[in-house]
Order: C-alpha cells, then sequence, then structure tokens
C-alpha cells in the first residue's frame, strides 16, 4: 500500500538539504533514478501501470502532481507539493501520476533496474 514519507531535511541558515539514503530511509536499495518534466498539460497521464517487483519512491523536486493509488483494497489520491516529503510506492500499487502543474519535476527512485518485463500494463 502506497505511502506518503517524510524524508531527512536539514535546515540552516544556507537553505535546505533534503537526504535520502536507500536501505535506511527507505525500505530498499536505490538502483535506478529517473525524473519526469516538462509535462505539457495537466490533462497528460503518466504512469498507467504496477509491478511484479519494483518499488519507488516519488518526491516532487519542483512544481506539483497528483498521484492516483489503486490496490485490490483501496483508491487513494496522493497530492505531491513538497519536495521534503516522498509517496513509497509498492509494486502492487496501480500509479497514474496527473496534474502537473508549475513546471513540475518528479524524481523517481527505484528498487530495480529498468525490465519491461517487471511491467504490469493491466489494473487486475
Amino acid at each position: 500500500m502506497a505511502k506518503l514519507i517524510q524524508l531527512k531535511n536539514i535546515k540552516d541558515k544556507r537553505g535546505n538539504l533534503c537526504v535520502v539514503e536507500g536501505l535506511k530511509d527507505i525500505p530498499f536499495e536505490i538502483k535506478r533514478i529517473f525524473y519526469m518534466y516538462g509535462v505539457p498539460n495537466p490533462r497528460i497521464e503518466r504512469g498507467g501501470h504496477r509491478h511484479k517487483k519494483t518499488r519507488m519512491l516519488l518526491i516532487p523536486l519542483h512544481g506539483s502532481c497528483e498521484v492516483n493509488v489503486e490496490t485490490e483494497e483501496q483508491v487513494d489520491i496522493f497530492a505531491l507539493e513538497f519536495p521534503d516529503w516522498g509517496l513509497l510506492l509498492e509494486p502492487e500499487d496501480w500509479r497514474v501520476m496527473t496534474d502537473f502543474r508549475n513546471d513540475a519535476v518528479l524524481l523517481v527512485l527505484a528498487s530495480e533496474y529498468f525490465d519491461a518485463d517487471d511491467y504490469i500494463d493491466e489494473k487486475n
């Protein structure tokens, strides 16, 4: 089940430093990093899949977006607006990212290397 987690944020007079360490701050080793940006229209949807084994942490570095998450048990909508909060997604979480606003940049930390066979494109 997806859940929001607050990231370690070190603040001082020089600004903020946000830290994420694999297997320490999040429950997986980070094997892949990618990001989405330049989404031309808030109605554009990204994602639309789940995974066999990949876990992910989504962090809104700039701007905001919504993530619709469905499992067999429930449906949740998460507003990602702050760069010191991340959304932890489990493999079974069907996810659709939408409503990208204010030049959004969405960083994704993944537990697995890219493998097309890991993607499941059907909701159920």
